[in-house]
């Protein structure tokens, strides 16, 4: 008999990107990390292909974008998915696809987030996060400059 499989894990970068401008600020959340809503786990390193098996069960990360949105007290349009941005992260416990969302808005969101205990950085304030997060921050930065 087959075990049922399990969803996969999966979390979120939220970003600002300037409309006329090339800004683009990271959103860091109270535990000083980039993925929401929670940080990766210790020894946490990104895949270079896609998922490793083929009966992992993938929910859309539409769900996720509503549970940060939620917890956070956010509109419902606040964030947006970014289409493309799908990196898959190694994790002791199993695999974790991670998302793209930007922020729904001209400004900076700098007093949604503080309220949260939440803050926005550039690139390189973030230069000392752990390896896979600074390599998620360059393929997300990249897409976003490319895309």
């Amino acid at each position: 008999m087959n075990s049922p499989t399990k969803p996969i894990d999966q979390r979120l970068i939220l970003f600002y990107k300037g409309h006329i401008s090339a800004l683009v600020l990271f959103a860091v959340h109270h535990q000083n990390c980039v993925v929401f809503p929670k940080a990766l786990p210790v020894l946490s390193s990104l895949h270079e292909d896609s998922l490793t098996n083929p009966s992992t069960v993938i929910l859309h990360p539409a769900s996720l974008l509503q549970e940060v949105t939620r917890s956070y007290g956010w509109d419902k349009d606040f964030l947006k998915l970014e289409s493309g941005f799908c990196e898959s992260v190694a994790t002791p416990s199993g695999n974790i696809q991670v998302y793209l969302a930007g922020f729904n808005c001209l400004d900076p969101p700098h007093s949604q987030l503080h309220s949260n205990q939440c803050l926005l950085k550039t690139l390189p304030e973030l230069r000392r996060q752990p390896p896979t997060e600074i390599e998620l921050l360059r393929r997300a930065y990249v897409r976003l400059m490319e895309g």
